[in-house]
C-alpha cells in the first residue's frame, strides 16, 4: 500500500505545482490501480501495482517504437516523457549478471535441464523480476542458461 499512497502524495504535489504531464500520468497509474481493486474485488498489493507500472512502461515503450516508424517525434518525445515518469515507481532494473544469477538458481531449485522446460522456468522466474526486468531479455538468458 505504500507505493499507492506515494502516488496520491504525488499526485497532490504534481497538481500544485501545475506539472500537467506528470498528473496526467499518476491519475492514469492510479485509474489502473482502481480497475484492478474492482477486478480483483480486493485490495491492491505493492507487488500488483509494481505489475501495473510495468506494462504501462512496456506499453509507452511500444508506442514510442510505434511513433518511430511513423516519423511523429512529436508524439515519441510524450511517451518517452510519460516513461520516465513511471520508471521513477519503479524499482532499479537488473543487470544482465544478476538476472542471470537468479536464473541460475531458479534452473536447480525447479530441476529444468533443457529448453523444452522454459515454460516452467519462466513461470518461476518471472515473479522475481517484476518491474526490474524486460520479459524478453530475461527469456533470452533463460534461453541461454537452458542450452549450456
Amino acid at each position: 500500500m505504500a507505493i499507492i499512497e506515494n502516488l496520491t502524495n504525488d499526485m497532490k504535489d504534481a497538481l500544485k505545482k501545475g506539472e500537467a504531464l506528470r498528473l496526467s500520468v499518476i491519475r492514469g497509474l492510479i485509474n489502473e490501480i482502481k480497475n484492478k481493486k474492482i477486478e480483483k474485488r480486493a485490495e491492491v498489493t505493492d507487488q500488483e501495482a509494481l505489475e501495473i507500472f510495468s506494462s504501462a512502461l512496456k506499453r509507452r515503450n511500444e508506442s514510442i517504437e510505434e511513433f518511430a516508424k511513423g516519423g511523429r517525434q512529436d508524439l515519441v518525445d510524450k511517451e518517452k516523457s510519460e516513461a520516465d515518469i513511471i520508471r521513477t515507481y519503479l524499482p532499479q532494473p537488473l543487470t544482465d549478471d544478476e538476472i542471470k544469477q537468479i536464473i541460475i538458481e531458479s534452473i536447480r531449485e525447479c530441476g529444468a535441464t533443457s529448453k523444452k522446460e522454459l515454460g516452467k522456468v519462466m513461470k518461476t522466474v518471472m515473479p522475481k523480476f517484476v518491474g526490474r526486468a524486460d520479459g524478453k531479455i530475461v527469456n533470452r538468458i533463460v534461453l541461454e542458461c537452458l542450452g549450456n
